[in-house]
């Protein structure tokens, strides 16, 4: 049996196949329920154990110097929203045939205090699924499918497709957010008092565990009484001057101690390690995967399929609740951004995973385009 996780983004062609649209209210909406779907489209395996996790596109380099993401733009926000497609596609041309396959996909995108949906949500899958995908959703409020192929078959195409309404995110004062230990005081268990729903990720995770070397990682930046979202922008800001972005140098199985330990890796090492440092230090933070509408230099052309496949942190403050810093770029998340999902690391979201029997060792090649609506 193999199993797959989320590659490095590659360009890749639109291949036409079976497809299935996605109505109705997002998790957490009112009224949400799962939806009939019709015996087709839905996405494929790539799980725990397969090479690399969603990076961003690297910029090239001078000659000697290593590449580095590309970064969002750093301009202040346009004040009106921004509307974006986001078309994702993956394609297996496998070694072996495959005889029997099971998926999941965390493929859907959620609505956001910030992010507004538009239906419909298309998915294709080609061939299509042997019945009809399921739809449900998880502890943490994302869309998650899944679905089967009993008959054999030697390639599998899962794209998805869908666009976005983005409002420019709240202007923050970090300043004015209170002292980190009262936010980690109010994480703490304290018999007969409520805690808030944050305090699930406060607790270890297995990419991003409770230890000495990620707390004293961050521990300076947290001096007695800072407020808590300045820290979290300085650790943000350690983590991106410190850490080399390098593609390929570390896999799915990489935590934060280890992408720590090596100086390198991509944006799920660079989210992971964040997430580590703070759980460590008593605070709350989860892993948020999506896309990142990248920019290319001046005087080239967009390329489709070009664009990232991305992960970044979000931090819980009392006062702000969830503020999400993307450390890979050491930007605040803002209308670049499109959100997928959350949980407590990526095991909790990869967009794609399952289980084969047969299949070789393939790759998938997978390529991500998000490109901005022009109004009519």
């Amino acid at each position: 049996m193999n199993e797959w996780d989320m590659p490095p983004m590659q360009p890749m062609q639109p291949l036409q196949g079976m497809q299935f649209e996605a109505g109705g209210p997002s998790p957490g909406q009112a009224g949400a329920e799962p939806l009939p779907l019709p015996a087709q489209s839905q996405s494929q395996g790539q799980g725990q154990g397969q090479t690399q996790p969603p990076t961003e596109p690297p910029t090239p380099a001078p000659a000697g110097q290593p590449a580095q993401p590309r970064q969002p733009t750093r301009d202040t926000p346009a004040p009106g929203p921004r509307q974006l497609s986001v078309v994702h596609e993956t394609h297996y041309n496998y070694d072996a045939p495959v005889e029997v396959a099971h998926h999941s996909a965390w493929l859907r995108p959620r609505d956001t205090e910030v992010q507004h949906v538009l239906q419909p949500w298309l998915l294709q899958i080609d061939p299509p699924p042997d019945s009809r995908v399921q739809e449900s959703q998880d502890v943490f409020g994302n869309w998650r499918h899944g679905f089967s192929h009993s008959r054999v078959h030697d390639t599998l195409t899962v794209t998805s497709r869908f666009q976005v309404v983005l409002a420019a995110p709240p202007r923050l004062d970090a300043h004015l957010s209170p002292p980190w230990e009262e936010a980690a005081q109010a994480l703490r268990y304290r018999a007969g008092v409520t805690q808030p729903d944050a305090v699930q990720f406060v607790l270890p995770s297995h990419f991003a565990p409770h230890h000495a070397r990620l707390a004293a990682f961050a521990q300076d930046l947290f001096s007695p009484g800072r407020p808590l979202l300045q820290g979290a922008q300085a650790l943000m800001t350690r983590i991106h001057q410190r850490m080399q972005y390098k593609p390929n140098s570390t896999d799915v199985a990489t935590n934060a101690l280890q992408a720590l330990a090596q100086g390198q890796g991509v944006c799920q090492d660079f989210a992971h390690l964040m997430i580590g440092a703070l759980r460590s230090l008593g605070l709350a933070a989860r892993y948020v995967s999506g896309y990142l509408l990248t920019h290319p230099p001046a005087g080239q052309p967009r390329l489709l399929g070009a664009d990232a496949s991305h992960a970044w942190a979000a931090v819980w403050c009392p006062l702000h609740g969830w503020v999400a810093l993307d450390p890979t770029n050491d930007v605040l998340v803002g209308q670049d951004h499109v959100t997928l999902a959350w949980g407590r690391d990526y095991a909790d979201v990869a967009p794609l995973r399952g289980v084969i029997r047969g299949g070789g060792m393939a790759p998938p090649v997978v390529g991500v385009t998000v490109e901005p609506v022009q109004a009519a």
